[in-house]
């Protein structure tokens, strides 16, 4: 018993760690964002109060019985809406001295007397206030954790249509009355109910993980909270890329957190190097980072260098293999690192090259064995001997430029097709001149070839798919 209590603290110092994981994405939504995203909100507010359904009135008035049905919104007139950031809370939308028409059918009975009418209404200096707690579900999701609402309707008017029309105006005030009551008890479960349940519906589509291509996937789970400020929303996402083969194998995040000082923009997108060193780290364990360099890829003067260098040990072991064809098998022996700075970006890198010729009919046979560091300068050293690789110096230019000719295509190969944005299902992006050379046809984002210029961009419209 005494030896699971002693674990207990470092059970929770772990899991303390691991949150404490900083993130490899970070998405900054400021105040000049929430002027778009305040259109949509309205769009939004004003479609689910224009399906607010009311009940049939009956009531009697002296000698006056009168039915109301088919209670309609016809017009929500939103004119005077706000959004706002709440600091530490989410996110308040506030509607003020805005107004709200109404349609509905009249049932009249007066005496002997029968009467069936229209009645137009108006609910006049409507004022909204709804405030959004925006938190991270358990999966990682962002969502609305609860919503506070008080609304209010300081007048109503009612106009009655038909020959009796002017004669029933005495009854406006007490159906006016009664109308102003009922809507005002409708309008915030409504909204309510569009945001704990619409919305966050929608949200729950959005892929927290999802598969980039046949080798790797992408986390895109938010580490916290959002962080709300009086200036902008900040969400920290985990950024991170695996191997689907092994999922829970993945690199250890220890890249500093992105962080993001500007608000001038509508939307700021900030990477850490950790978001590209475990997508190279996935690749590297797909065991991708690997060629050939055979037959018509092998350039001929670098051939004809290579049987230079490796005369010697070629007349040793056979020299008959004189005539026979050279290759060079390069594969990338470490996870490649990335330098990111505000200068640009660098690939760290190390590959296992190995001399190889090619003998007809016969198993290829290994001349020599090196390894190439590429850093901000290029190195090269015999696995077999130092004083090899003093003879390897004539081969280092040649060689550094098959490196960036043969391993960085092939690291571009899987990288120039980008990585998906999250986005829930019925949104898509909408191309704009000045997000043109991130948006790839397939809508995803070309964050590997780019990345040196990836510190912020202006926000990307978002519009529903027709």
């Amino acid at each position: 018993m005494t030896s699971c209590w002693s674990t207990l603290p470092f059970i929770f110092l772990s899991s303390c760690m691991v949150a404490a994981s900083p993130p490899g994405c970070k998405i900054r939504i400021t105040d000049r964002g929430l002027e778009m995203l305040k259109f949509e909100t309205q769009k939004f507010v004003e479609e689910e109060l224009s399906n607010i359904t009311m009940p049939e009135m009956k009531g009697k008035e002296g000698r006056f019985q009168y039915t109301i049905t088919d209670v309609k919104i016809m017009e929500l007139n939103l004119t005077h809406a706000e959004l706002q950031f709440v600091p530490g809370v989410g996110l308040l939308f506030d509607v003020q001295n805005s107004s709200i028409t109404l349609s509905l059918q009249r049932q009249i009975l007066y005496w002997l007397f029968y009467d069936t009418g229209n009645i137009n209404a108006s609910a006049e200096g409507v004022n909204i206030n709804t405030v959004l707690n925006l938190i991270r579900d358990e999966d990682g999701r962002l969502k609305i954790n609860n919503m506070t609402c008080d609304a209010k309707i300081s007048k109503m008017r009612a106009k009655f249509s038909g020959t009796l029309g002017r004669v029933y105006q005495f009854m406006a005030r007490f159906l006016t009355t009664g109308m102003r009551f009922l809507l005002n008890q409708k309008i915030c479960p409504a909204l309510d109910h569009a945001a704990l349940v619409h919305v966050n519906a929608m949200l729950e589509t959005i892929p927290v993980r999802t598969e980039v291509d046949e080798y790797i996937g992408i986390d895109y789970s938010l580490t916290t909270d959002p962080v709300v400020t009086a200036r902008s929303l900040d969400m920290n996402f985990r950024g991170m890329f695996f191997e689907l083969t092994d999922q829970n194998d993945t690199l250890i995040n220890q890249a500093a957190e992105p962080i993001i000082r500007e608000y001038d923009r509508m939307v700021y997108f900030a990477l850490s190097e950790f978001f590209f060193d475990s997508g190279m780290f996935s690749y590297y364990k797909a065991g991708i980072f690997q060629t050939d360099i055979i037959h018509e890829k092998m350039p001929k003067d670098l051939e004809m260098l290579l049987k230079t260098t490796y005369f010697g040990t070629i007349m040793m072991l056979n020299p008959a293999l004189i005539d026979a064809p050279i290759s060079l098998q390069i594969t990338v022996n470490s996870p490649p690192k990335c330098s990111v700075k505000t200068s640009g970006a660098t690939v760290v890198m190390t590959a296992v090259v190995k001399v190889m010729v090619l003998p007809q009919g016969r198993s290829p046979v290994q001349l020599s064995s090196m390894t190439m560091v590429q850093t901000d300068r290029f190195k090269i050293f015999s696995n077999q001997s130092a004083l090899e690789s003093l003879a390897l110096i004539p081969l280092q230019a040649p060689l550094k430029t098959m490196l960036q000719m043969s391993v960085v295509p092939v690291i571009n190969k899987w990288t120039k097709r980008g990585v998906g944005i999250p986005l829930p299902d019925g949104l898509d992006l909408i191309e704009e001149p000045h997000a043109a050379l991130w948006r790839r046809p397939s809508g995803s984002l070309e964050l590997f070839q780019k990345y040196e210029n990836v510190n912020c961009f202006n926000i990307i419209s978002v519009g529903r798919k027709t």
